[in-house]
């Protein structure tokens, strides 16, 4: 008894000392490069209250950058190829600025394009283009399929969620289908978000099976010190022989169908020919090679990259954001997307807990006279986002955005359309974790044709909502309020 009272005190201390030296990193980590100070000093509070879980959490979740080596390699490989004397390789570069012919066609187009040929120069607009909108997976899926059916040299598919259900092994056995029948597959997939693909057995009707090539997206691998559970890759596209190509916020999942008890998910997919398929093939090949490190020379060849004829006279603009990248390139885009606006912002999104800045641009816009009109679902999927979302919802009516609320089944669709004129479309939802900690695509289309389309799409969500009336919102119940403030709090890490 008295030797263990004696050893006590020791043990003690030895914790309380790697208690503060765990602290300490944490802290030195957070402090590393300038990020957002309420985020910073949450981190550094979670590391002190709760001790090692604290930085283990951390390590999972607080950590939003990654380095850049497997961009760089790719980089320096795909350098190599174009230089190499005799080659026959058509470098996807080298098709880009041949097909750039898009000249700034009114201000709002060169004052974007402006801070966009600053951040990425490497991805120019690009003229050409034929670009559908595609409501819910009763439209999404079945041209998808078609596609896939159709394919004669090549099928890459990529999604945030493949479940485990009817849609799932559809595409699937579509997929399977077309290797045995020669044609190369790729199927890359977020592990986080197809957790019951991966370990439901989906993706072993692929096992064996020539030209089929599977691999699971992740960062977190403690055997090359990567925890990162955090860094999720949202991007969901499909590139067909290099031809054509889908992209957009549907996921593969029975929840998309109108075949789903619950209804069709509320969701915008988009169909699209022309020179921007190949941005897509080449944002999928980079992903591709970053997991797999599969040779560039088998990546970066004339068969993934055919010669792009115009199919229609859509200019689009590929944003490929992530926390891997220099530059906040994703909040730059809505930044200045909504900074620029000078008659109407419609903005739709299932999560709305953004950064500071995009707040401010959003009253800002209002309160110069901008009809702005923010659509968000009035039941979300994720309670402690819609809780934390309607924490704003009284500075912005304040400033006099307009806010509907889409009613059930739940609205996953992501969209901004500026002046009737611009759009802003793909996967990023307008909240801190698409804009800081996820991997997304998105493009900056510059039709005014498409954008017509967009409105009315936007509108039938309009005419399907409730709009929410200040006078109104000021009378909740005062639970609610200490809800949404505290779950604002976390807005920093949702």
């Amino acid at each position: 008894m008295m030797s263990a009272m004696i050893e006590s005190p020791p043990i003690l201390l030895s914790w309380w000392v790697l208690h503060l030296i765990a602290f300490s990193l944490v802290s030195l980590h957070c402090l590393q490069r300038r990020r957002n100070a309420s985020s910073t000093i949450l981190w550094i509070f979670i590391a002190w209250s709760f001790p090692v879980i604290g930085p283990l959490l951390y390590l999972s979740f607080g950590v939003d950058r990654v380095g850049d080596r497997g961009y760089l390699k790719f980089l320096a490989d795909e350098h190599l190829l174009e230089t190499r004397k005799g080659t026959q390789i058509a470098a996807p570069r080298a098709y880009w600025h041949n097909l750039t012919g898009a000249p700034a066609e009114n201000e709002y187009q060169r004052e974007f394009n402006r801070t966009l040929d600053a951040l990425i120069p490497d991805h120019p607009a690009l003229s050409g283009n034929s670009l559908t909108p595609l409501v819910n997976g009763d439209e999404a899926y079945p041209l998808m399929l078609a596609a896939i059916r159709s394919a004669k040299h090549h099928i890459h598919l990529q999604s945030f969620i493949i479940g485990n259900d009817i849609i799932s092994h559809e595409f699937m056995d579509a997929l399977v289908a077309k290797a045995k029948a020669g044609v190369q597959v790729r199927l890359l997939y977020d592990r986080f978000g197809s957790t019951k693909a991966h370990f439901g057995g989906l993706f072993l009707k692929a096992h064996g099976v020539p030209n089929f090539k599977v691999s699971g997206w992740t960062q977190a691998n403690p055997l090359k010190r990567q925890f990162q559970i955090n860094l999720r890759n949202h991007r969901k596209s499909l590139i067909v022989d290099g031809t054509r190509a889908f992209f957009g916020g549907v996921n593969l999942h029975d929840e998309n169908t109108s075949t789903h008890k619950n209804g069709p998910i509320r969701d915008y997919h988009f169909k699209v020919k022309g020179p921007l398929v190949q941005e897509l093939q080449y944002s999928f090949l980079r992903d591709w090679y970053f997991i797999t490190e599969e040779s560039p020379k088998n990546l970066l060849t004339e068969q993934y990259f055919p010669h792009a004829e115009p199919a229609g006279t859509v200019t689009a603009r590929l944003i490929n954001s992530g926390p891997s990248t220099v530059e906040d390139v994703a909040t730059e885009s809505f930044f200045n997307s909504i900074i620029l606006a000078k008659t109407q912002i419609l903005a739709v999104t299932p999560y709305f807990v953004p950064p500071d800045d995009i707040l401010r641009a959003l009253r800002s816009a209002a309160l110069r006279g901008v009809d702005v009109r923010l659509v968000v679902p009035k039941e979300n999927n994720h309670r402690y986002a819609g809780f934390a979302s309607r924490a704003l919802y009284e500075t912005l009516l304040l400033a006099g955005v307009r806010i509907f609320e889409r009613h059930p089944p739940f609205m996953h669709a992501k969209a901004l359309v500026i002046d009737g004129e611009f759009a802003l479309i793909g996967t990023a939802n307008i909240d801190v974790r698409s804009l800081h900690l996820n991997y997304e695509t998105c493009v900056a289309v510059y039709s005014a044709e498409f954008t017509d389309a967009m409105k009315c799409i936007i509108h039938e969500d309009i005419n399907n909502s409730d709009e929410v009336l200040l006078a109104d919102w000021r009378k909740r119940p005062q639970h609610r309020r200490l809800l949404e403030n505290l779950a604002a709090l976390m807005s920093p890490v949702l």
